[in-house]
Order: C-alpha cells, then sequence, then structure tokens
C-alpha cells in the first residue's frame, strides 16, 4: 500500500477556515489544536502555524481578552474580502490591458514609414555603400596622416627637444671627461674606451 499524502500547506488552510465558517464560533489556540486533528486531519503541531498564516492574510481575526487570545471568521468577512481581491485584480487586469494596448500603439506608430518598399530597400542600400565609402576614405586618409601639417609641426617640435635633451647630455658627458682628466691624469682615449664612449661622438648639428 502506498503511503498516505499529508496535507499541503494550502489545504490545511482550507480546512481550517471550514471549522470557523460551519461552526460561525470563536476559538482559542487550544480549542483549535483539539478539533483540527480530529474533524479536519490537520496535525496539532502544525496548527498553530497554519492559524498564524491565516491572521496574517487578515482571512481570521485575533483579539486578546485578559490573559488569553481568540480567534474567529465569518463567511461574511470572507466574502468581502474574496470581492475586495476580486476588485484588485480587475483594476489591475484594466490598467494592464491599457499598457498593452499603448504599447501596440507605439510599436505600430515606429513602424510607419518602415514598410518594405522598394523605395526603402534602394535608401538602406545606398546608406550601405555610403558608410563602405566612408570608411575607405578615413583609411585613405590615415594612410597620408604623416603628411598633415600639423602632424610633421608636432614630429619637427618633438625631434627638436630631443636634439637639446641629446646636445645637454654631451654637455654633461664631455664636463665629466674633463674632470677626470685633471683629477686622475687620464687621457681621453683610455676615458673613452673605459666608459665606451664612441671616438667620433659630439654635439648634435
Amino acid at each position: 500500500m502506498s503511503k498516505k499524502r499529508g496535507l499541503s500547506a494550502e489545504e490545511k488552510r482550507t480546512r481550517m477556515m471550514e471549522i470557523f465558517f460551519e461552526t460561525k464560533d470563536v476559538f482559542q489556540l487550544k480549542d483549535l489544536e483539539k478539533i483540527a486533528p480530529k474533524e479536519k486531519g490537520i496535525t496539532s503541531m502544525s496548527v498553530k502555524e497554519v492559524l498564524q498564516s491565516l491572521v496574517d492574510d487578515g482571512m481570521v481575526d485575533t483579539d486578546r481578552i485578559g490573559t488569553s487570545n481568540y480567534f474567529w471568521a465569518f463567511p461574511s468577512k470572507a466574502l468581502h474580502a474574496r470581492r475586495r481581491k476580486l476588485q484588485e485584480l480587475q483594476n489591475q487586469f484594466s490598467e494592464y490591458c491599457q499598457k498593452k494596448k499603448t504599447l501596440e500603439d507605439g510599436i505600430a506608430n515606429s513602424k510607419i514609414g518602415r514598410q518594405d518598399t522598394a523605395e526603402r530597400a534602394a535608401l538602406i542600400k545606398e546608406l550601405a555603400a555610403l558608410r563602405q565609402r566612408k570608411d575607405q576614405l578615413k583609411a585613405e586618409i590615415d594612410k597620408y596622416k604623416e603628411c598633415d601639417p600639423d602632424v610633421v609641426e608636432e614630429t619637427r617640435q618633438a625631434n627638436k627637444i630631443a636634439k637639446e635633451a641629446a646636445n645637454r647630455w654631451t654637455d654633461n658627458i664631455f664636463a665629466v671627461k674633463s674632470w677626470a682628466k685633471r683629477k686622475f691624469g687620464f687621457e681621453d682615449s683610455k676615458i673613452d674606451k673605459t666608459f665606451g664612449i664612441p671616438e667620433d661622438f659630439d654635439y648634435i648639428d
């Protein structure tokens, strides 16, 4: 024999509401923990959890009188709650329908002038050709970029700065050689050989 399937959370909630609707009475938690297992098959351990979920959803009312909590729910309130929920859903449905219509109208308007006509196809083809031509011209311009007056001037200025820097270092090297000759009596050739200085080392014109 297959094992009996337990009640789902929603089934427990439904059966708990049946207790209230059928009796139209007010209960304490301890009363429901006795009635629910016997009459509705809801385990006593889950009664409190099921009852709290119904209270949280506004389906069951509760109040504290003295030291005890009492719970009740009448069919008339449930009916009003269902009607209110139905009205909310109908309002949402109406709102979504309006949004859907607005979007459909927007899509229809965006398609105006974009029909697949021969003229539009020709224009699209022409646009693609112009874009290709633009890319070709840009590549051609890039090839001759070195001849651009601005680029040439930038190169000239960079060369000037590099030449000045090189000549400053040449000054420094000649100064160090002069100091070494005076300090240690080294010959130019020995200094050049020791430090790897070319024989034709000189300023850049």
